[in-house]
């Protein structure tokens, strides 16, 4: 074959270090187009973005020329360090250790963009553990519910 042809949507959901609430509605769009950029500037694109008081989500068409797990580590490393230094926060900033990525279809594209859109009014119902763990189920993830939200 002559050239690499890729289509991969990745949803990628991480959280605030201790899931404090800490990214305030003031601060939350400039946290998502510094993120953006972060994704741009690997080649990569965000088709969408929404970044809740204690946890965020971000859904990436990545190119084959990254991990998925470099470019979290890539955001998350950079946005502390840009919320930290813009003195976003009132508080020193960072993200919790782990994350989560699911594939999503070309299909599935438009539910996703549609679910991270409506993160607030998805929250007025329910709490971010409580939707983490549904969509952990909903992925067929094995885990143990003591061990998800550790401190």
């Amino acid at each position: 074959m002559a050239g690499t042809f890729t289509q991969l949507y990745i949803h990628i959901i991480f959280a605030v270090k201790f899931r404090r609430r800490l990214i305030k509605s003031d601060i939350r769009e400039d946290i998502e187009r510094f993120i953006c950029g972060i994704v741009r500037y690997r080649n990569h694109k965000v088709y969408s973005i929404y970044a809740m008081p204690d946890h965020i989500h971000i859904l990436v068409r990545m190119k084959p020329n990254q991990s998925v797990s470099d470019l979290v580590r890539e955001i998350k490393s950079n946005s502390s360090a840009f919320i930290n230094s813009n003195r976003l926060s009132y508080e020193r900033f960072s993200w919790q250790g782990g994350y989560s990525a699911f594939a999503v279809s070309d299909r599935g594209v438009a539910k996703v963009i549609a679910y991270i859109k409506n993160q607030e009014d998805h929250h007025r119902k329910r709490s971010f553990e409580e939707e983490y763990i549904e969509v952990l189920k909903d992925h067929k993830i094995e885990f143990d519910e003591r061990y998800v939200f550790c401190r």
